[in-house]
């Protein structure tokens, strides 16, 4: 009866066994095809979305339609789009255009890249994303975080304000993208998330307090400042210049507009009605700012400006990028890391506003999307480019409706280009400054921190490590600590996975963790473990050494009590096994053998008893000591406990 075997089992282990209720005996499975599991194994691995489902019993010209559609999902949506949701659109994209445009100055300094770069990264890169991208709410362009990462690897390898400098973050941008791209086409995207959580809060959290901290040479007007990112560095280079270095009209203007901008972004906050108040204020800064500065003519007094800025749209570089030669290498390894964050940043972006709006964003698609946009980004004058939080919350508030609204920021930033960058020339650097340190503020989650000690202490350490690596010694050092510590989590949970020694609910069938319910019952000469994980050659030598020392502290703890006989191993959790955790089993067997001690397996998952059987484990233990429930095995091995 497929495979099982439901039959009553007539024992004579104890007296009175002719009476017990029925029980099912657990049969050997039906052999499975060794290509049918294959494929199926591929199949949730590399397809679990199954993104060839719409193909199927269509024509080939309707196949060539929906493959065009996947590519470019604008074909799809942009069938129904009407002129009500461009109104939607074009404010949205309005508001994050006057959003934009500053931050993208202040970023491109963050990267060590003049001003106009910052904006080429907001024209290209979000059309190429409005056509290939399936999120509606994500707005594309330069991010500090990404910004920060790409500048100090940079600067690790070559001086800044060089031609080198402007050719390896092409390159870098080239890599990013190329890395983004094969990890969505391979469907490989299921590699991100092995940076936990807890690690990129961490890391955000340590790369906002490192950005805010290099903005204080800006925001001070302090000349002779440190390359270091560290906190140790930068606040030696702060206190050591004070007595010559500060700059008291660069400080009024910085500190005046920064308040200026944490009241604005306290009252869009307090009042979701006027989330245009903090997307505006930027710009309105800027505009302030630089009628300031250029009437008062504060630029002889000290108060460094933006200077010229070019106008004009992106010119090509393809050229530009190394191809070959000793940069190859270093412009390959930069673009991998920053390609990584940035991907991770985006589709966790991506998702929280498609989890607001109810809708589905595939997360390899985002990657393809996001890799071509970096790819032909980098051929035209741009650096890493990805999705920000900021300017997607206020383009969500704004009431986006679709991708739209990044093609009518590109346009306006097209404008800017062309027509208002001569007027850049006299914003104050310290005004970008306060706008980057208002900007990253929102990058430190401290709600998520308080949330992570109370849940996981060890996610805790993980986000403290990752904050304090990236704060203390290096952006480096610190995304290091957050991949090593999220490694180590998982090793650790793979290595040393849980076990439970089980009781009976009391009134119930159902036996259940011995800590989780302290009313549950031991069964007088039994021990119940559950093994919570599958068994691997990673685990399987704990896992039997683990079970064992349960088997002693129980025969100690209870000396008084019966002589456990049966050790029942509880097998529901355990959804795989390798031949090293058959041998584990299958130790654990002669080790209680000697010990006089039953073993007995219940509910093996059907991968785990395929192997049993195939192994020949099943007729070591003895098929009679499989079991499909808990309950089962005790009313066949202590009928008398189970009927009291």
């Amino acid at each position: 009866m497929s495979g099982r075997i439901a039959a009553e089992v007539e024992l004579n282990l104890h007296p009175g066994a002719a009476e017990l209720p029925y029980v099912h005996k657990v049969g050997k499975p039906p052999k499975q095809d060794l290509l049918k599991e294959i494929k199926t194994a591929l199949k949730e691995t590399f397809l679990s979305d199954d993104p060839l489902k719409p193909f199927k019993d269509q024509p080939r010209r309707k196949k060539f339609v929906l493959g065009l559609q996947a590519f470019f999902p604008i074909l799809s949506w942009g069938r129904d789009y009407s002129f009500s949701k461009f109104k939607g659109d074009l404010i949205a994209g309005c508001t994050i255009a006057s959003l934009c445009i500053p931050q993208d100055i202040g970023y491109a300094k963050l990267a060590n890249l003049p001003p106009k770069y910052g904006l080429y990264s907001s024209f290209v890169p979000p059309l190429i994303y409005a056509f290939m991208g399936s999120s509606r709410d994500i707005a594309i362009g330069p991010v500090a975080v990404v910004s920060l990462l790409l500048g100090t690897l940079l600067r690790d390898e070559v001086e800044p304000n060089t031609p080198e400098y402007l050719r390896l973050a092409f390159t870098a941008t080239f890599f990013a993208g190329v890395t983004q791209a094969a990890l969505g086409f391979f469907r490989l995207g299921f590699l991100i998330d092995f940076l936990s959580h807890a690690a990129i809060v961490g890391f955000m959290g340590g790369a906002a307090v490192t950005i805010a901290l290099q903005q204080l040479k800006g925001l001070l007007g302090i000349k002779d400042f440190t390359k270091k990112t560290d906190l140790v560095s930068v606040m030696r280079s702060v206190i050591n210049s004070a007595h010559h270095g500060w700059n008291w009209q660069t400080i009024l203007i910085g500190v005046s507009f920064l308040t200026f901008l944490l009241v604005a972004k306290f009252i869009g906050k307090k009042n979701k009605k006027l989330f245009w108040v903090p997307a505006i204020a930027p710009l309105i800064s800027v505009i302030v700012s630089t009628f300031f500065v250029f009437i008062t003519r504060a630029d002889h007094d000290g108060v460094a400006i933006v200077r010229h800025i070019d106008k004009g749209i992106n010119p090509s570089s393809v050229h530009e990028i190394y191809f070959s030669g000793p940069y190859l290498a270093k412009g390959f390894k930069i673009g991998v890391v920053a390609g990584l964050i940035a991907l991770t940043e985006a589709v966790a972006i991506g998702r929280t506003f498609a989890a607001m709006k109810d809708y589905q964003l595939d997360g390899n698609k985002e990657m393809v999307a996001l890799g071509s946009m970096n790819i032909i980004g980098s051929f035209t004058s741009c650096y890493v480019a990805t999705g920000s939080f900021s300017r997607s919350a206020v383009n969500y508030m704004a009431g986006c409706n679709t991708a739209v609204s990044n093609i009518v920021m590109s346009m306006i930033v097209m404008l800017t280009l062309f027509v208002i960058t001569p007027l850049f020339k006299f914003t104050p650097n310290a005004i970008l400054a306060s706008i980057i340190i208002s900007a990253v503020v929102g990058l430190v989650d401290y709600d998520a921190v308080v949330l992570l000690w109370k849940i996981d202490k060890f996610d805790f350490v993980a986000c403290m490590g990752a904050f304090f690596g990236v704060v203390f010694v290096s952006v480096e050092i610190g995304l290091l600590i957050a991949v090593g510590i999220s490694f180590a989590k998982i090793l650790l949970q793979v290595t040393r996975p849980r076990t439970a020694v089980l009781g009976k609910i009391p009134k119930t069938t159902v036996y259940r963790n011995i800590e989780q319910y302290p009313g549950a019952t031991r069964v007088p000469g039994v021990l119940i473990i559950r093994v919570d994980s599958a068994i691997y050659f990673s685990n399987s030598n704990y896992i039997k050494e683990r079970i064992l020392r349960w088997l002693t502290d129980e025969e100690e703890k209870f000396k008084d009590h019966p002589r456990i006989e049966c050790l029942i191993v509880d097998m529901s959790p355990v959804t795989d096994i390798d031949t090293s955790g058959i041998h584990a089993l299958e130790e654990l067997h002669s080790s209680l053998q000697k010990r006089d001690v039953q073993l007995i397996l219940t509910n093996p998952g059907q991968t785990v008893l395929d192997k049993l059987h195939a192994s020949h484990a099943a007729d070591l233990i003895g098929e009679d000591r499989i079991f499909l429930t808990v309950n089962d095995a005790i009313l066949t091995f202590a009928p008398k406990m189970e009927q009291a």
